[in-house]
């Protein structure tokens, strides 16, 4: 299993992500092997929770390589130590792998995973953002 930034949530804590979940938020998520469960950076647009049952994530870990298709996350998103969404790692998921809620980003970092999204595809105008 790869590192991750976050806290594992006790077993009680452990809830169904419903239509609760948004565009920007951190969740935990079982992914399939060999990742396995971790954070993930929720990226579908937030009318889409409403009837997708699978979303597009971006995962969320520990190992900062410092490349453009990162984002620097942490205490302020609700992390437990420094870590990076890896835009280059999308993953399409089930809602019904997301489990609790870790955290949001703010407005910048939303930019700054534009920006990184643009890398991580080659899309030279999202690079500038």
């Amino acid at each position: 299993m790869g590192r991750c930034c976050a806290a594992a949530p006790a077993f009680h804590e452990v809830q169904e992500a419903a239509v609760r979940v948004r565009q920007y938020e951190i969740w935990w998520a079982t992914l399939p092997e060999p990742v396995g469960r971790r954070p993930v950076l929720l990226l579908s647009r937030d009318a889409a929770f409403n009837y997708l049952t699978r979303v597009i994530v971006a995962e969320v870990t520990s190992m900062i390589r410092g490349i453009p298709e990162e984002v620097t996350l942490g205490a302020a998103e609700g992390l437990g130590r420094p870590c990076v969404a890896n835009l280059d790692n999308l993953h399409v998921v089930a809602l019904s792998r997301l489990s609790v809620r870790i955290g949001a980003l703010g407005q910048r970092r939303r930019i700054e995973v534009k920006r990184a999204l643009g890398y991580a595809l080659g899309w030279a105008e999202l690079e500038a953002l």
